[in-house]
């Protein structure tokens, strides 16, 4: 599946994601959300940002930067963040293909998107480069469960929906971070072992 219909489905998807999800949030996503707005800090990019579900979460006074590649989302998350009154800069941007400079960031998030970004690697490797020495990289995903009935079972939707709208089941980013240069500091699983917490930083 090219970028461009990746990112028309994504278009779609916008208009009813938020409510597609609410279920997700209470009964498999949990307090991730939470989780990561206790730990970001400093010159924050979220990649990703969709809609904006992460903004009621953060600090007030946390300086935000969002990039998404789907308009449709972008303008959602920009009406989110306007109806908070949250200050944040949003960007259309391939997480893979980042328009900052080096070390610009003191913390990176991506919640629950790395599973549908193609080029994952690429975006690890980005994230990396625009996080300043002892940055903090934040993830929260989608992983293959640790219950093989259900991780079967994530490998049998995954058939129809990688090439359908480049969603993955069993992608993990976690065993992927030291290659792109960062520690992995905090994880934990939940929910069967299909949502994954994931804090990692860049040594100084």
């Amino acid at each position: 599946m090219d970028d461009a219909r990746l990112v028309a489905h994504w278009d779609r998807m916008a208009l009813h994601f938020d409510k597609m999800i609410a279920p997700l949030e209470r009964r498999v996503i949990g307090d991730a959300r939470d989780w990561v707005a206790s730990r970001v800090g400093g010159r924050t990019l979220e990649l990703a940002i969709g809609t904006g579900l992460n903004l009621p979460h953060y600090p007030a006074a946390l300086e935000l930067t969002g990039i998404e590649w789907s308009p449709v989302m972008l303008d959602k998350a920009r009406a989110r963040a306007d109806s908070l009154g949250r200050s944040v800069r949003l960007f259309r941007a391939d997480a893979a293909r980042l328009p900052f400079d080096d070390t610009s960031f003191d913390t990176v998030v991506c919640t629950l998107s790395m599973c549908c970004i193609p080029d994952d690697d690429g975006a690890l490797a980005e994230a990396s480069r625009v996080l300043r020495p002892g940055g903090r990289l934040l993830l929260v995903d989608h992983v293959a469960s640790t219950v093989a009935p259900v991780r079967w079972g994530q490998r049998a939707v995954e058939h129809f929906t990688i090439p359908s709208q480049g969603e993955h089941f069993t992608r993990r980013p976690l065993p992927k971070l030291a290659g792109h240069g960062l520690r992995v500091v905090d994880t934990s699983l939940r929910a069967l072992g299909i949502i994954e917490r994931v804090e990692a930083v860049k040594p100084a």
